[in-house]
């Protein structure tokens, strides 16, 4: 059996661009990728904006809670993408990181937050097609 690659999207609050992800991630992967998300600073619940503009798509993340980042989380992911949480994410040897620049959603209207979600939607796909490549036909 393959490897399953395990993804950590990381940012401050772990309330929006991060929790973004992985939900995209979860919803576009079909069990293909493990994915977590954590955050740097935690709030205390997801931006409000940011499960409306994920709603509109179909994907529902109202049930999920902004976690602290651990370093048993990043220790056990292949893939740790941050986004806007600087030196915070320590360094692991043997984990592939990446950093995408994104705009916070906090406090942004719907429109803006439906930009950032898009965006984030465009790199998810990539990296899927990255980690779990499509069968050659």
């Amino acid at each position: 059996m393959a490897h399953k690659p395990s993804v950590l999207f990381v940012c401050v609050h772990n309330a929006g661009r991060s929790q973004m992800a992985a939900g995209l991630l979860t919803a576009l992967a079909d069990d293909r990728i493990d994915v977590r998300s954590a955050g740097s600073a935690p709030a205390e619940r997801l931006n409000p904006t940011v499960v409306e503009a994920m709603a509109e798509i179909g994907i529902d993340i109202s049930g999920q809670t902004p976690k602290p980042l651990t370093m048993d989380a990043i220790g056990i992911s292949d893939v740790v993408v941050t986004m806007g949480c600087g030196d915070a994410c320590p360094y692991f040897p043997g984990i592939s990181y990446r950093d995408w620049v994104l705009p916070d959603p906090s406090e942004q209207t719907l429109d803006v937050v439906r930009t950032i979600r898009d965006r984030i939607r465009i790199l998810v796909e990539n990296l899927i097609a990255e980690l779990v490549p499509a069968p050659a036909r």
